[in-house]
């Protein structure tokens, strides 16, 4: 019950995505077969469409926007400031900080990570892998995401009796980028609004929120 307890969080939302992709499939699944009788062809079972090129695209293009929302925050936030939200940093803190501020190197505490105990390229690489781990997540989704496409793509253009695309082709296509932008746009919207209604807005309980009496000029307070 400890376990559970001080891992809630992760787990309620590993749940949740796996309750979501579940669904995703459930519903792609039948939406594809849909279509296909449309189109006078055979249905496919649902293990053929679980790992076909058409559910991988749409999986892969939401994951690559999500790992970029993150990717971007992580670092706009280093030097980019929200007066009054409790998504921005304090306002003098702008930058990098120092090494005391940030706990690194003879400034380190017992219950450091070690690598932000040391300095050289170790101690620069730890200090910026979050952002870097997720920027490497964000592009590999979205290479995830090309392949995918252009293999789902050639599929139709093989139905249809048209010739093959190829990668570099669909990359410059107007599809490819109609799937990128439309979720691009969203998340930063999204991202965006969040950072701007938690100056005026609140949730008691919640580190998102300032606290619910903290006045809307107060930055980077957490509740």
């Amino acid at each position: 019950m400890r376990f559970l307890h001080h891992n809630s969080l992760g787990l309620a939302f590993l749940a949740a995505f796996l309750l979501a992709l579940a669904g995703q499939a459930v519903a792609g699944h039948a939406e594809f077969n849909n279509q296909l009788i449309a189109d006078g062809l055979v249905p496919v079972s649902f293990g053929a469409y679980v790992t076909s090129s058409d559910f991988a695209v749409d999986v892969t293009e939401n994951w690559q926007s999500e790992y970029l929302q993150f990717f971007l925050y992580i670092f706009a936030t280093v030097w980019l400031l929200q007066r009054g939200s409790p998504e921005s940093k304090e306002l003098h803190k702008a930058g990098v900080e120092s090494d005391k501020d940030q706990l690194v190197g003879e400034h380190a505490r017992e219950d450091s990570p070690r690598w932000a105990t040391v300095k050289g390229w170790r101690g620069t690489l730890y200090s910026r892998s979050l952002g870097l781990v997720m920027g490497a997540i964000f592009l590999l989704s979205w290479l995830a995401q090309s392949v995918a496409g252009v293999a789902s793509h050639n599929e139709q253009q093989l139905r249809g009796l048209q010739a093959p695309t190829s990668w570099p082709e669909y990359l410059s296509s107007a599809e490819f980028w109609s799937r990128t932008l439309q979720n691009w746009q969203s998340e930063l919207l999204a991202i965006g609004s969040m950072a701007v209604l938690a100056i005026y807005l609140r949730q008691r309980g919640s580190p998102e929120s300032k606290p619910v009496g903290a006045a809307h000029t107060a930055t980077g307070v957490e509740g």
